[in-house]
């Protein structure tokens, strides 16, 4: 399936389609869906939580990271069991948020907050921060995705620019995003930022199609 932009869109995500594919990007879209999805869903776009754990292998279990959409994905559970329990998820949906919060209750060091990612409400204090589908969210718009409209590519930086802000600015510090977007339709929001080093790599086919993560380490040298 391909949105209109001309962007594949996993098979996951054409269950409660919205009436057009811009409706991802909205926040009324999600916050209906979880008001209206049976208690206890989860969703995960694409790549299993569990397919993901390997490419954390790499990263402290003392170690703080953020998780950007979290929406009612199982991945912040899958790595908290992990052994990953210094984690933050964020959600500008309330309800997923409170969904969330009591679902998971059991697990009393994980945390999860009502926010805007464009606007994190703080300072450089995380050693990870993960986007696993939300930047795809925003890039719904009609149009030529080799020409993305100022506004989308706008939010996409600001995104990325909010993520390595509130790193801690120290070696092992990353921000890492999980997409189906190919390197000729991202890098442009990663790449040419000072002390940051970007990497790309094609982590799939699991599911039979080519997913990619692309990697900010922190390199005060780059």
């Amino acid at each position: 399936m391909a949105d209109k932009t001309g962007e594949r869109i996993p098979h996951g995500v054409e269950v409660g389609l919205p009436p057009t594919n811009e409706g991802y990007g909205t926040q009324e879209y999600w916050e209906k869906r979880y008001t209206t999805e049976p208690e206890g869903t989860s969703f995960d776009w694409f790549l299993s939580p569990e397919y993901l754990l390997s490419f954390f292998a790499a990263v402290d279990k003392s170690a703080r990271i953020l998780m950007l959409g979290c929406g009612n994905s199982r991945l912040g559970e899958v790595m908290y069991d992990a052994g990953w329990t210094n984690i933050v998820n964020l959600d500008y949906s309330p309800a997923v948020i409170a969904q969330m919060r009591a679902r998971h209750a059991g697990r009393p060091h994980m945390e999860w907050r009502v926010m805007d990612v464009l606007a994190l409400e703080y300072g450089e204090e995380f050693d990870v921060v993960v986007d696993k589908g939300t930047m795809d969210a925003m890039l719904t718009t009609k149009g030529d995705p080799w020409n993305p409209p100022a506004a989308d590519i706008a939010t996409c930086t600001r995104e990325v620019d909010e993520a390595v802000r509130v790193l801690r600015k120290r070696p092992g510090s990353l921000f890492v995003y999980f997409t189906f977007g190919q390197p000729h339709f991202r890098k442009r929001y990663l790449a040419n930022r000072p002390e940051w080093r970007l990497s790309t790599a094609e982590i799939g086919p699991p599911e039979g199609f080519a997913y990619y993560m692309y990697r900010l380490d922190y390199d005060a040298s780059a």
